[in-house]
């Protein structure tokens, strides 16, 4: 489904992130993922999936700066020449009560999830433009759609992720980019299992139609049909994949 395609995952050495590297591998894909600290957790990955592709390779990238982002694109820029899918997955949570969030995580959340997105989409633009049929997929959250409910800064980076998106799917469709936000619900991930300590959470995983945290794998699969050309008349719009938790 994506044979000969060039994909980048930022925050891919782990979670779902890691995830959406497996199935765009398994899709024919060849794939570049980021990391920030955790450079074992991509040597491993690395390991585990590089006989199994088409091309896998990684770098260390952080997000929320610019210089780090165009470093590592005019890396890949010369190696690659084009991109054809972009995954803005990087994110971070504080799962914090309104009243207690501090000035600096509310900080770090918005620069991770929403202005790494803004920095990575602008700097590889110009590779994008290269690809026939080029898509962009920002990885949002079910907190972004129904506020919360412990998390004022995540669900806000999220809910300004989706308005994100549909702005650069207007800019980008002149070029034959589509540009569409993901928002995944209770997933068994980290995060989820950090969000699930919460009575709040639990109450709320309650109201899932399926009756079940979805896989990280029902997540990545859905990312990999976005980035396909069996996507090609999608753009602007936000996918849940919830289990009918929202709509």
């Amino acid at each position: 489904m994506l044979k000969n395609k060039i994909c980048l995952v930022t925050g891919g050495n782990r979670g779902i992130g890691l995830s959406i590297v497996e199935a765009l591998i398994k899709n024919n894909a060849k794939v570049i993922f980021t990391y920030l600290n955790d450079k074992k957790s991509a040597n491993n990955a690395h390991e585990k999936w590089i006989e199994k592709s088409n091309g896998l390779y990684f770098y260390k990238m952080d997000v929320r700066k610019r210089e780090s982002v165009k470093n590592v694109r005019k890396e890949i820029a010369n190696s690659f020449g084009r991109i054809d899918v972009l995954v803005n997955n990087a994110g971070i949570n504080y799962p914090e009560d309104f009243d207690k969030i501090s000035e600096q995580n509310w900080d770090d959340v918005m620069d991770i999830n929403l202005k790494g997105p803004f920095i990575v989409v602008q700097e590889f633009l110009k590779m994008l433009k290269k690809s026939s049929n080029g898509s962009i997929i920002n990885i949002g959250s079910v907190s972004g759609q129904y506020g919360g409910p412990r998390t004022a800064h995540y669900a806000s980076s999220k809910a300004g992720l989706i308005s994100l998106s549909q702005v650069i799917a207007r800019f980008t469709a002149k070029y034959n980019i589509r540009c569409n936000t993901l928002c995944a619900g209770l997933i068994k991930s980290e995060m989820g299992n950090q969000g699930l300590k919460s009575p709040l959470v639990v109450d709320l995983s309650k109201n899932i139609l399926l009756g079940r945290l979805g896989e990280k794998s029902e997540v990545a699969d859905v990312v990999a049909f976005l980035g396909s050309d069996k996507s090609s008349y999608i753009t602007a719009q936000t996918i849940n994949v919830n289990g009918g938790l929202y709509f």
